[in-house]
């Protein structure tokens, strides 16, 4: 399949996912936020909205952005960026015959309702595969898409709490907490996106599509790392302990003069220099060693925050610059995006919205150069589309199928 985005302008490379089409038929954070990584890649995407409001997260507010009238959701803009949008009722007859035209022309379809419901409109996974052989489908649901309990809804705070990530996050064991951002959704989009590649890949070799399951549940319990094999091969149950490290001493957050700074010691050689630098006994038998140190973290945050205490934050950041420890303050997000380092790594993209001028959203993670230093990582990008935007280009495009359809 080919589905044309040329270069702009300027003539930069759009992305290696140039000629890709993606329909995206998923809404809330998990699938748009896959759909949207596509689009940074170079993929063309094609949201496809119900008529009667859209995307769920055109309402998820405050904060709005806009006029009366032409408001927009931040919360939608920040999943949706390189898209286009079409609206459709898939419960009637011409909806899905519009989807099945876009399906013969796709070569990946992402979807995030409960499991069976797509099933239930007419394109379980058989189907699909009939109108397209070699389409990729992404399938993102809460619990899974079978197991006893595969049928739950899934958000992201309830996945957080089940799949055990909050009892891991907080001030202590009695104070669970959920991440800042909806991590569960994210993670699943971001595998879900892994796993199109994937198939993408394997379909150079076969020819044929395949369907790709992830979930908010798998997503989390994949990324608990050590926290996990602490149990599954240690015996020991993890439990929040606050803003240091589990394994590791002295690494966290430690106040100073004037507020606090976060260092990581991750190695004997660091324990060593930073102990030097700052008065502490690097052979003092309680923290000669990291087990020696975790065993006795209170006490070493206390004599670490003692010797703290007499530098204010720049000072104190400065110095452990200069002993070699890795550090750092803890930003507010308008730091972060003013920040030059933000800035040059392309984390802060600025984008014309039709209706609300100049935006800026953050980035994507991904940078591309060619062995001779040359970027090609796509630096042009549209912004969130608003409800049904591109419906005539899309028509025109689809060669006329749309022409009966009602006016959305």
């Amino acid at each position: 399949m080919t589905a044309p985005n040329p270069t702009d302008s300027a003539g930069r490379h759009r992305g290696p996912l140039e000629g890709t089409l993606v329909v995206d038929l998923s809404r809330a954070l998990a699938g748009p936020h896959a759909g949207m990584m596509l689009g940074d890649l170079g993929a063309r995407v094609i949201k496809v909205e119900n008529p009667d409001g859209g995307d769920d997260t055109r309402g998820w507010g405050p904060p709005f952005v806009g006029e009366p009238g032409g408001r927009e959701s931040t919360y939608f803009l920040s999943c949706n960026r390189n898209k286009e949008s079409i609206t459709l009722d898939l419960k009637d007859q011409d909806g899905r015959r519009v989807l099945r035209e876009l399906v013969g022309r796709a070569d990946v379809l992402v979807e995030n309702f409960r499991p069976g419901t797509l099933d239930r409109l007419g394109f379980d996974p058989a189907t699909l595969a009939e109108l397209n052989p070699r389409l990729v489908v992404l399938s993102i649901s809460g619990f899974g898409h079978d197991g006893p309990e595969g049928q739950r809804a899934g958000y992201d705070q309830i996945a957080q709490g089940e799949a055990g990530l909050m009892s891991l996050t907080g001030s202590g064991p009695d104070d669970p907490q959920r991440l800042g951002v909806p991590i569960g959704d994210l993670l699943a989009g971001i595998h879900g996106a892994y796993g199109v590649l994937a198939a993408l890949l394997e379909r150079e070799r076969t020819g044929r599509g395949q369907v790709v399951r992830t979930s908010l549940l798998a997503s989390i319990v994949s990324v608990l790392a050590f926290q996990g094999t602490r149990w599954t091969v240690g015996g020991e149950v993890p439990r929040a302990q606050g803003n240091h490290h589990p394994s590791i001493a002295p690494y966290g957050l430690f106040r100073c003069a004037d507020g606090a700074v976060q260092i990581a010691v991750g190695s004997e050689g660091l324990w060593r220099r930073f102990a030097v630098a700052f008065g502490l006994d690097p052979a003092d038998p309680r923290w000669e060693s990291n087990a020696g140190r975790v065993g006795r973290r209170a006490e070493l945050i206390q004599a670490v925050e003692e010797a703290f205490a007499g530098y204010g934050s720049e000072e104190l950041l400065a110095k452990l610059g200069e002993a070699g420890v890795p550090a750092g303050r803890v930003r507010t997000l308008d730091e972060v995006f003013a920040w030059e380092q933000t800035q040059s790594q392309h984390l802060a993209l600025a984008l014309d919205h039709p209706t609300l001028g100049r935006i800026e959203v953050p980035g994507g993670p991904l940078r591309f150069f060619r062995p001779d230093g040359t970027e090609t990582t796509r630096l042009e990008h549209g912004a969130p589309p608003r409800l049904g935007e591109h419906e005539d280009a899309v028509r025109a495009w689809l060669g006329g199928v749309l022409a009966g359809a009602e006016s959305r």
